[in-house]
């Protein structure tokens, strides 16, 4: 098993801890501690090792499902993974859509064998009949994430639909990373509802601000679900005692208004990237979520070009295209605190400036 160096981690990691201002983070700024109980107890093991039975069954009625076909895990990352792992393996075929976060094929291909079918540039359309020209007899997995990162497109209803058929032909499953569904102010419903061949990953990170807590969970066929449970005992063994304490509070009574106050947030952050992208001349898919795709300014080779001009000289992170495989553009992050924002922004303008 290889898998190939996950390349926006190292970006990160060249640059991350010394710059000023990170303007490519993916998610909402976090939320303060202080609004929870944090005091869960004895510090122990989580059993049974998949999550409390209760709090799974409250995940499980997002998606029409029972608690057994519900895995709490260590984040969206994890419940991914061992959904792969479920599903993947070397005689077997997964086609994901792309760009996305890298792990979504970089993982399953280390394993099995994958076929990418990139979206289309600028307004990052989906073809399905692409996707079902790469549908192989061996095929287990179609893998989109949706809203995506880093395009910020939201795949409408139809389309989603359409690849769920197109998954339940084949006798396969479509798997749907979700963290950025809840930032929506019209959220699809989850894939994992829409039928046995439908899988839903997500977490508290990105549209709850919590990424501390390090929750998610896979939702889907309870038979996936238990072969995925079967390879957790080799990875983190339980989720998070802490993480859950959290995530029963804030998917309890105070998740109306986290989202809430999270989704006023995309808003006000999204119209000052706009205008700000209007006064520099600079263009992107209007985005869903927290990310934006935008095309590199005239002035540089490409996103990486740019991307380590604007860090060098303005101490800020953006995420380069090359990262996701389209170097002529860029990953811009807004949910970030207001003040941060504008500055980062400010800074980086300077920069789109002073090269022209």
């Amino acid at each position: 098993m290889e898998i190939a160096p996950f390349a926006l981690e190292r970006w990160f990691a060249e640059y991350e801890h010394d710059a000023d201002i990170m303007l490519a983070e993916s998610g909402i700024r976090s939320l303060p501690a202080d609004r929870f109980d944090t005091d869960p107890g004895d510090l122990g093991y989580v059993i049974p090792t998949n999550g409390d039975p209760a709090l799974r069954e409250t995940i499980a009625e997002r998606y029409d499902r029972t608690a057994d076909e519900v895995l709490c895990t260590c984040g969206t990352q994890e419940a991914n993974f061992l959904a792969f792992l479920a599903l993947v393996d070397e005689d077997s075929h997964a086609v994901c859509v792309t760009p996305t976060y890298q792990a979504l094929h970089a993982v399953p291909r280390a394993v099995g064998s994958v076929t990418t079918v990139d979206l289309d540039p600028p307004h990052w359309r989906l073809d399905v009949d692409a996707v079902a020209d790469a549908v192989e007899p061996n095929t287990r997995l179609i893998v989109l994430n949706n809203p995506n990162n880093p395009t910020g497109r939201y795949h409408s209803a139809e389309t989603v639909r359409a690849l769920y058929d197109l998954a339940a032909d084949n006798d396969a499953y479509l798997l749907c990373d979700e963290v950025y569904r809840l930032l929506a102010e019209e959220p699809l419903p989850p894939v994992a509802s829409m039928g046995p061949h439908g899988l839903s990953t997500t977490s508290l990170t990105k549209a709850y601000g919590l990424a501390g807590t390090r929750f998610g969970w896979l939702a889907g066929e309870e038979t996936v679900v238990d072969d995925a449970w079967r390879w957790k005992d080799y990875t983190t063994i339980s989720p998070s005692s802490f993480g859950q304490h959290v995530a029963r509070q804030a998917l309890g009574r105070r998740e109306a208004a986290i989202l809430r106050e999270n989704r006023a947030l995309v808003r006000e952050h999204h119209a000052i990237v706009a205008d700000w992208l209007a006064d520099h001349g600079l263009s992107w898919h209007d985005p869903v979520g927290v990310n934006g795709f935008v095309e590199v300014p005239a002035a540089f080779a490409d996103g990486e070009a740019f991307c380590r001009a604007v860090v060098e000289e303005a101490s800020v992170v953006l995420a380069p295209g090359n990262t996701f495989g389209f170097p002529g553009y860029f990953r811009i992050g807004f949910g970030l605190p207001t003040a941060e924002l504008r500055e980062g922004l400010t800074r980086v303008g300077r920069v789109v400036e002073n090269a022209r």
